[in-house]
């Protein structure tokens, strides 16, 4: 990849509920480094995003870092993601990690689904 194309990819954000969230999950998982996000094919609207706790780092994972928590994503899912902001969510619909996607046109109920 070119300089000016790293440049002109977009990262992913954290919010600050999300990183304390991952580092208390990962507290109670020995071994355990990261959380891993990446996208797949599938789901009611095409593409779902898909939550792993992992032990190690691949060589083409993108590492997003805030407040000491860490993030892990692939090359390939980053370019579906790029702009979005992953977030926790506390609320009377349960608790749950959801990804604000700017490249999503369409979601389904269940947030864990899109296409673009």
């Amino acid at each position: 990849m070119g300089a000016d194309a790293k440049t002109t990819m977009k990262t992913v954000e954290l919010s600050e509920s999300a990183a304390r969230r991952i580092l208390k999950i990962i507290a109670n998982e020995p071994g355990k480094i990261a959380l891993r996000v990446s996208v797949e094919g599938g789901g009611c609207s095409g593409f779902s995003y898909k939550f792993d706790l992992v032990s190690a780092r691949n060589d083409d994972d993108v590492a997003i870092e805030k407040d000491g928590a860490t993030v892990l994503i692939d090359d390939l899912s980053l370019v579906y993601m790029g702009g979005s902001v992953i977030d926790f969510v506390d609320d009377l619909m349960g608790q749950s990690f959801q990804i604000r996607n700017p490249n999503a046109v369409a979601s389904c109920g269940c947030g864990t689904s899109f296409s673009i």
